[in-house]
C-alpha cells in the first residue's frame, strides 16, 4: 500500500514542503485543486522531488477540455521522468456553471467521453494515427505536426477518476486506471457497494481488476496526547457533519441505517447551524468511518480494514497533528 501526502499550499511553499515530505518517506504527493492550481504545483514538486509520485487529487475535470488535460499531462509525465498520475473528478454543477462558467450534463456520461478523448489523443501522439475524435461531448478532429509532441519516452500517465455515486463509480472501472474513493465511506460500503461496482465497470470493459488502483483517503483521528486527540476528534465530528448533510452522500448513512440524520443535518445546515451539527456525529458513526487510534494502533487498524481493499492512500487528518505523529503512523504503514 502506497502512502501518499495531499499537498495543498500557496506556491511559493510547494518546494520546501515537497523535499520535506518525500524526506519523511512519503510515496508520493497528491495536489488538491483548491484556492490553487494543481498543475502548477504539480511541475514544482516534479522538480523539488526524485522518487515521489505526483498526482492531482483531484483536478476538476469539466473545468477543461480533453486537449487541455492531454498535454498538461503529458508534459508533465515527461517533466516527472514517469512519475505523474492525472487524477480528475466532476465536481457539482453549481462550481462547474457559476464559478467555472463551463457546460454541465449527464456527468457520469461526459467524464467518459472526456477520458476517451485523452486516451485518443495520447494515441495519436504516440502511435501516428490521425486525430479523429467525435463524441457526444468533445470533438476533436485537428492535429498538425506544430502542434504534435510526438511519443513520450516515459509513455503516458495513469488516469485515476474520483467517484461517489454509483454511475461514476462504474465509469472509473470501465476507463479508468483507478479510483479515487471520498474519505466519507465505511469498509462495509466500500466492500459491499463501491468494489462491486467498480468490478462491474471493469467486466464490461472486458478488463479485470489487475493492476487497477484503489485510492483511499481514510479519516484518522490520532494525536500525540489527549488534548491533541480531543481536537482532532471534534474536527473530523464537524467535518463529518457537513458531509453527511450533503445527499450525494446518503447512500454511505442509509446502508448502516442512519439515513434519517441527512435529512437532519440537511435541515441545520440550511439554517446555518453549522457549530450544532458535530453534535449529531456519535462515537459509533465515528467509528465507521474514521479510524480512531493512538498513533502507534493507526496504522494495524487500517491495514485490519482496508489492507486489501486500497493500494494507495492518504491520511485524512482534520485539525493539527504533529509531524512526529505523522512519522509514526506512514512509517509503521510502509512497514
Amino acid at each position: 500500500m502506497k502512502v501518499d501526502y495531499q499537498l495543498d499550499v500557496a506556491p511559493e511553499r510547494v518546494l520546501q514542503t515537497a523535499r520535506h515530505i518525500e524526506e519523511q518517506g512519503y510515496d508520493g504527493v497528491s495536489l488538491i485543486e483548491a484556492a490553487h492550481n494543481p498543475f502548477l504545483a504539480a511541475a514544482l514538486v516534479a522538480s523539488a522531488t526524485s522518487r515521489a509520485q505526483i498526482s492531482t487529487g483531484i483536478a476538476v475535470a469539466f473545468a477543461r477540455s480533453p486537449m487541455t488535460l492531454a498535454v498538461t499531462a503529458n508534459d508533465l509525465h515527461l517533466l516527472s521522468e514517469g512519475r505523474f498520475l492525472l487524477g480528475l473528478g466532476s465536481q457539482v454543477k453549481a462550481h462547474i456553471t457559476r464559478r467555472f462558467s463551463m457546460p454541465w450534463s449527464q456527468p457520469a456520461a461526459r467524464m467518459r467521453e472526456l477520458v476517451t478523448a485523452i486516451r485518443a489523443i495520447w494515441r495519436t501522439w504516440h502511435e501516428g494515427v490521425p486525430l479523429d475524435f467525435e463524441g457526444e461531448f468533445y470533438r476533436h478532429t485537428l492535429m498538425t505536426p506544430m502542434f504534435n509532441p510526438g511519443p513520450n519516452p516515459h509513455g503516458t500517465p495513469g488516469i485515476l477518476l474520483a467517484g461517489v455515486g454509483a454511475a461514476m463509480t462504474q465509469v472509473a472501472g470501465q476507463v479508468g486506471d483507478g479510483l479515487l474513493c471520498h474519505g466519507f465511506t465505511t469498509e462495509r460500503y466500500l466492500r459491499e457497494v463501491t468494489l462491486p461496482l467498480v468490478a462491474a465497470g471493469r467486466a464490461s470493459a472486458g478488463k479485470s481488476m489487475d493492476g487497477f488502483e484503489v485510492g483511499g483517503m481514510p479519516f484518522v483521528v490520532t494525536g500525540a496526547d489527549e488534548r491533541e486527540m480531543a481536537a482532532v476528534k471534534q474536527a473530523t465530528k464537524e467535518q463529518l457533519a457537513f458531509y453527511a448533510s450533503t445527499p450525494a452522500y446518503r447512500p454511505v448513512l442509509d446502508l448502516h441505517g442512519w439515513g434519517d440524520l441527512q435529512t437532519d443535518l440537511n435541515v441545520m445546515s440550511k439554517a446555518g447551524r453549522w457549530r450544532e451539527m458535530g453534535d449529531l456525529v456519535d462515537d459509533e458513526l465515528l467509528d465507521a468511518v474514521a479510524v480512531v487510534a493512538e498513533p502507534d494502533k493507526v496504522a494495524a487498524e487500517i491495514q485490519r480494514r482496508y489492507g486489501d481493499v486500497f493500494t494507495r492512500l492518504q491520511l485524512y487528518v482534520k485539525g493539527p497533528l504533529s509531524d512526529d505523529v505523522r512519522r509514526t503512523v506512514v512509517t509503521d504503514l510502509r512497514g
